[in-house]
Parts: C-alpha cells; sequence; structure tokens
C-alpha cells in the first residue's frame, strides 16, 4: 500500500499544474479513499499512533492513545509534553534535526486514567534527512508483559528459596525449641535457690545473722538471673516469629473464610495494639461505614493485614510531629468493601513505592520485608486487591479490598 500510494501521488504531483477541474476532482477523491483507509486501520490496532509536528504540537492521533492516555488526549493542537509529561520531548527534538537513521525507544509508566507501563517508539517523518518536519510515536501497552515477567521473577525466586526456608526452618527451628525446654529447665530449678522469707531478729548468733546476708545475696542473685532469663526467653520469642513470618511469606496458608464483620476486626486490632499505640502518642481516628456487609473472611489473617499495616504506619510517624491514623471502611460497589489505612508520617520516595510489596523489599534496617507480600498475598487470596498511594497533604494511604458476602445487598 506504501509503495502504491507513494506511486500515485508522485504521478499526481508531477502533473498536477496540466490537471483540469475534473482531474483535480477525482485526485481529491483518490485521496480522501486512501485517507479513510488508513484510519479505519490506525483506529483498528491496539497501540496508539501519535504525529507531531517539528514543534511538539499533536497533529494527529489514533483512537488508541484516547484509550492509554485518556479523553483529554483528544485536544487538538496540545504540546506533545502536555500529553506524556514523562517524555523527554526535547532530547527527541534534537536527535530528529540531527538527522541519520534514529528510532528512539523509551519506556515509562502513566497515572491516568489508570496506571499502565508504556513502551514508546519514534521516529522523524523525513527520516534520515537533517532537520525537522515532525515525529511519529508509537505508544504499546506494555504492562501485562511486564507483569507477567514480574511474575516470573518472584516466582523463580520464591521456588529457589523454598528448599533453602525448609533447611533454614528446620536447621534453626530445632535448637529454638531446644532452648527454650533448657531454659523453663533452668527457671525451675532457680525457684528451689530461693530460700524461705526470713526476716532479721535481734538477739541472733552471729553464725545465723551470716546465713541470713547470705540468703539475701542469693535471692538477689537468682531475681537477677530470672531477669537475664527473660530475655533470653524473650529473643528465642522473636527469632521463632522470625522463622514463622519467613515460611509464610513462601508457603502462604490458604484462608478459612467465614462471614464477618470487618468491624469487628478493625477494632480487635485496635484493641490489641492499644497499649503500643498509646505509648507512641497516636491519635487514632476510625470512620466506619454505618451498614458494612459481612464478607467471607479468615479473621486471623486479616487481623495479620492489619497489624503489619498499622505496625507500618507506627514506624513511619515515629518522626512526624502529628501522628494521626486513620481507619475508614466503605462499600464501593455492590459486591466490595474497601478498607484504608492512612498515617500523617512521610509518605513514600519515588524509588520506594513501585517495590513496597516485593518479598524481602525493606528500608528498616532491621526489617525482613516480608510483612507488605505475606498482605497483599492474604488479601489476594480472599478475592481482593491491595495498593498504596501518597496522601496529598502528607503521609500515606494503604488501601485494599474484600468482596461481600453473596447475600448482602
Amino acid at each position: 500500500m506504501a509503495a502504491t500510494k507513494s506511486s500515485f501521488l508522485d504521478k499526481v504531483l508531477g502533473r498536477i499544474g496540466r490537471l483540469d477541474a475534473e482531474g483535480l476532482q477525482t485526485v481529491v477523491q483518490r485521496l480522501a479513499r486512501e485517507r479513510s483507509f488508513l484510519e479505519t486501520l490506525f483506529n483498528t490496532i491496539e497501540d496508539g499512533v501519535l504525529v507531531a509536528d517539528e514543534h511538539g504540537r499533536v497533529i494527529y492521533f489514533n483512537e488508541a492513545v484516547t484509550r492509554l492516555l485518556g479523553p483529554q488526549a483528544g485536544a487538538e493542537e496540545q504540546h506533545i509534553s502536555e500529553l506524556l509529561p514523562e517524555l523527554d520531548w526535547q532530547s527527541i527534538s534534537r536527535l530528529d534535526a540531527a538527522g541519520g537513521q534514529r528510532v528512539v525507544r523509551r519506556e515509562f509508566e502513566v497515572h491516568y486514567p489508570r496506571p499502565r507501563f508504556l513502551r514508546l517508539y519514534a521516529a522523524p517523518l523525513d527520516g534520515e534527512a537533517a532537520g525537522s518536519s515532525g515525529v511519529a510515536l508509537i505508544l504499546h501497552d506494555a504492562t501485562e508483559a511486564r507483569q507477567q515477567t514480574f511474575e516470573a521473577i518472584e516466582s523463580e525466586r520464591i521456588q529457589a528459596l523454598t528448599l533453602l526456608a525448609a533447611s533454614v526452618a528446620h536447621e534453626i527451628g530445632n535448637p529454638l525449641n531446644a532452648l527454650h525446654i533448657h531454659l523453663q529447665l533452668m527457671e525451675r530449678e532457680l525457684r528451689r535457690l530461693k530460700p524461705p522469707a526470713t526476716r532479721f531478729a535481734s538477739g541472733v548468733s552471729q553464725s545465723r545473722s551470716q546465713n541470713l546476708v547470705a540468703d539475701h545475696d542469693t535471692t538477689d542473685i537468682a531475681r537477677k538471673l530470672e531477669e537475664y532469663l527473660a530475655v533470653a526467653k524473650g529473643e528465642i520469642h522473636r527469632l521463632d516469629y522470625i522463622v514463622t513470618q519467613f515460611l509464610q511469606a513462601i508457603r502462604p496458608v490458604p484462608p478459612q473464610l467465614k462471614p464477618g464483620s470487618l468491624n469487628e476486626v478493625v477494632e480487635k486490632t485496635l484493641e490489641l495494639l492499644r497499649p503500643e499505640l498509646d505509648n507512641r502518642g497516636l491519635n487514632v481516628k476510625t470512620k466506619f461505614a454505618a451498614r458494612l456487609p459481612m464478607a467471607p473472611i479468615d479473621a486471623t489473617q486479616i487481623q495479620q493485614v492489619l497489624v503489619n499495616l498499622f505496625r507500618n504506619a507506627l514506624e513511619a510517624m515515629a518522626q512526624a510531629p502529628r501522628r494521626e491514623l486513620i481507619v475508614t471502611n466503605r462499600r464501593v460497589a455492590d459486591d466490595m468493601i474497601e478498607i484504608e489505612v492512612s498515617d500523617t508520617g512521610s509518605g513514600f520516595h519515588d524509588d520506594v513505592k513501585p517495590n513496597l510489596f516485593q518479598t524481602f523489599f525493606t528500608t528498616k534496617e532491621t526489617g525482613m520485608g516480608v510483612g507488605l507480600s505475606i498482605s497483599r498475598s492474604i488479601i489476594e487470596a480472599h478475592g481482593g486487591r491491595m495498593w498504596a498511594e501518597d496522601n496529598a497533604a502528607g503521609g500515606a494511604t494503604f488501601r485494599f479490598t474484600l468482596p461481600a458476602a453473596a447475600n448482602e445487598s
């Protein structure tokens, strides 16, 4: 088609001065048919096609562009930078002006009308000629392919870690159990060392007095040993928790779904963490929907998700002048419930947000990077989804959705 069109235009341009009115009308009709054919062709393909003139003004776009970039893509004569602020138009324009065989490839994310990952190919309209007459741009939606790549990489990582995890759990779990048992035995023997309570009395013999002093020293030593044992048991409990979290990250347990009240789960979780929240001086606000439907949930697993989100918020607000945790729920559709957890912390850095839910990614010095990964896996196993975003006024918000019970209207 391109060769035919080129040949047709060459012939017309070569004798356009000799055409009469009827001949010109025939040429215009032929060009109109070819334009209609090309527009139908361009509007059929799924990739976005844009043409910008030498000044960067959009002079053509197909229907796929509005699907990828939203209705604002239909504005005439807008600058390409307004439509694609992520695109470095100045760089592409310089390459076009320099001439030569230049096909520019770029990859970037757009967030409106929905988050998408796009691959862009840009080529000059005048081929290899120096100067500029405009640029043709092709936008390819690579979101699904990118997601599949990430999922494949994540699957390979998890498979590789599964064997390691089983070995780690065995090698660490057994010594921890042995240590815990022996610490309990030490506590039992320590209680036998404590002397019976005795008060000093006047007129006791020197030998008796010395024995009482010795008993007092033994009691003091026993008390200190009990404190040391309590610390050791606490650290063993923490190590056991780390092993458990590690295993859950790579071997999630299927949820046991039962109709439950999300309001009750949120309230119980806040009550569980109340001492920790009060100790950090947090102001907790809840905004519950008046008639929230029941949901098929594993209450224990949803509580685990909320604990992870609340503790993340606690840590994010550690240095914040205003510490406020806001928990909101609402019905967002006939069959979906949305819960959001907002804080007044520092929000996300640009390089952190894309990796938030990746297994073993963490910004904490002592973190394992499994809490958010586990949380998202739990929500997805419930048939919902989880995401995060920055707050306009500062801080961050985590949101997740869950299906409502089928018999709720």
